[in-house]
């Protein structure tokens, strides 16, 4: 039995439902924070190269790319060794901008965790760590609770 009801999951939709209001204020949508973030990290990748980080279709991402350079987030420069290739860049709105969804999370679970006192936020907090280390374990280790490979 499933003694959380899938909360997690619930809060966490919650939490991408709030993310979607904040950055449709701005006029970006979230695969668009995903792409500047990644051309954050990445600075001077190709279309091709950002397809390959974000994991996307390489049509999808030279729209995204020409969207964003029309909202003044990235700029494109020409590769001086391959004229059909172009290097993409940040603009300085996209490095000042505080519209990363990371932000916009933690702002949400503030909120949240406001709802309870000092010595609960502490409880909650460790407990979390506990559940989060124990998550990310079973994830390297590839599974093995799920898979066969363990005993229980």
């Amino acid at each position: 039995m499933d003694i959380t009801e899938r909360k997690i999951t619930k809060i966490a939709r919650e939490t991408e439902k709030f993310v979607l209001v904040k950055l449709r204020e701005n006029g970006v949508g979230t695969a668009e924070i995903d792409l500047i973030h990644a051309i954050r990290h990445n600075p001077g990748c190709t279309q091709v190269k950002l397809a390959e980080i974000l994991n996307a279709d390489k049509a999808a991402i030279a729209r995204r790319t020409k969207n964003l350079e029309a909202k003044g987030y990235l700029v494109r420069k020409d590769d001086p060794t391959d004229k059909r290739s172009q290097f993409i860049y940040p603009t300085e709105k996209a490095e000042t901008s505080k519209e990363s969804k990371a932000e916009i999370e933690s702002e949400f679970y503030e909120y949240l965790v406001s709802a309870l006192d000092e010595g609960e936020a502490e409880t909650f907090a460790k407990l979390l760590d506990k559940l989060y280390v124990a998550s990310k374990n079973e994830s390297r280790a590839g599974f093995p609770h799920f898979n066969g490979n363990c005993e229980k």
